[in-house]
């Protein structure tokens, strides 16, 4: 292990992306600690300590709600618009159309997205003034002062898209994805804090056990990662048969499940503390109680669980469906000349696809899902909030980009050998 580590320092292309990846990573660190102008931090800090759930809503953000960072909505935006555009490419023939046009198409969908980012940072930015102001009856920023909230809101909004622009920087000069390396450093800069929450509340056994924990849920996750199906194919295009095979991951659908569940299942919560907060009437007020009551983010009920186990795995079907075209893949495989023994190719290759894909999305899907209630389960019986030391749901992404680093490292220090015969 050590000779490898030493190997990828001795790569020059390979150390140059990793030295680049790290002071871009100082960067948004030390963004992050930037408060917005204009907020009162000192009430704000009360509030994150008077409200725990504003933790979970903070990691919901990817950002820094703490002390309402100038980046606090992080990639959200960004990503929202992201999934935005995958879903109008079903809808809207154009934008599937580029879809399929490679690199060029490509390039138009990510200018639709950047444009598309900025108008839903800025009403984004509204609501989370909103909703800071409910939490603290209207102390963190004066709402009533229109000018105030809009220089706010430019403020947030022009940080989201130089974050936007950051996460683009790096993915071009650093070691992989922009997007996946800033919420990798979000979460792990977020374990010291934990741990030593952990150490201070005395309990030992508990921490002990949570490290165990930890450690297998990494294990599992990383087999879960790993696991795929191979389809068999034969191609015929050279005149004799080569064997080969087509992967479908058991994890198809990675994070997005859980970023769109995790969006919709606390908009209830956001809601109600909103109506509970304006004094808007009797009416109002017992539907925010109602709304709170069943989907806090602090004390999550069976329900919320419930729906948000079902979101999860109803958005992994939904996601993967659209994302995953079996009639392009097997018009791809036909162009080849290959097939699949045993059956025909094209539309049959596709349905037979499809069937193999549903069902490793079916075991895909119910993992991700309980991975992503687990917590909530574990907290309900034992009668505390209880986490791992990693959040579970947030060891998937964490766990894919390591080995998706690792994947890509050694494939270019493979390349670089290669071209030493050159």
């Amino acid at each position: 292990m050590l000779h490898s580590i030493k190997s990828v320092f001795e790569n020059k292309n390979i150390k140059k992306k990793i030295i680049a990846t790290l002071l871009l990573v100082l960067v948004y660190k030390l963004l992050a600690v930037i408060p917005v102008y204009g907020v009162d931090t000192s009430k704000l800090a009360a509030i994150m300590e008077a409200n725990k759930g504003l933790s979970f809503f903070s990691a919901l953000m990817w950002g820094w709600l703490s002390n309402f960072s100038i980046i606090l909505m992080g990639l959200s935006p960004y990503i929202n618009a992201m999934i935005i555009i995958q879903l109008l490419g079903v809808i809207v023939p154009k934008i599937g159309d580029l879809q399929k046009e490679g690199d060029a198409g490509q390039r138009k969908i990510t200018k639709y997205t950047r444009w598309l980012t900025l108008p839903l940072a800025f009403v984004q930015s509204y609501w989370m003034i909103v909703l800071m102001n409910s939490l603290a009856s209207g102390t963190i920023i004066d709402i009533s002062n229109t000018q105030t909230v809009l220089m706010a809101m430019t403020i947030i909004t022009a940080w989201t898209i130089f974050l936007m622009w950051l996460w683009e920087v790096m993915t071009e000069n650093g070691i992989w994805n922009g997007i996946s390396i800033i919420i990798t450093a979000w979460v792990l800069s977020a374990v010291p804090g934990s741990i030593m929450g952990h150490i201070s509340w005395g309990d030992y056994p508990l921490f002990v056990w949570l490290i165990i924990a930890t450690l297998l849920i990494i294990y599992v996750i990383i087999k879960f990662t790993e696991g795929n199906r191979r389809i068999p194919l034969i191609y015929t295009r050279t005149g004799r048969e080569e064997k080969s095979y087509f992967p479908i991951r058991i994890n198809q659908a990675g994070m997005i499940p859980i970023i769109f569940a995790v969006s919709l299942v606390t908009f209830p919560a956001i809601i109600g503390q909103i109506l509970t907060w304006d004094g808007s009437g009797a009416t109002a007020t017992s539907i925010g109680n109602f709304l709170l009551t069943y989907f806090s983010m602090t004390n999550p009920s069976w329900y919320f669980i419930a729906v948000y186990f079902l979101l999860v795995l109803g958005f992994s079907f939904f996601y993967v469906s659209i994302t995953f075209n079996t009639e392009n893949v097997a018009e791809s495989i036909q162009k080849r000349g290959g097939y699949i023994p045993g059956i025909r190719p094209g539309s049959d290759t596709a349905d037979y696809l499809t069937k193999v894909s549903d069902h490793l999305n079916l075991f895909g899907g119910w993992f991700l899902a309980l991975i992503a209630v687990l917590p909530y389960i574990m907290s309900k019986f034992m009668g505390q909030s209880v986490d791992f030391i990693i959040s579970a749901a947030w060891l998937i992404i964490i766990v894919s980009v390591i080995l998706d680093i690792v994947r890509k490292t050694d494939a270019e220090m493979k390349m670089q050998d290669y071209s030493k015969f050159n």
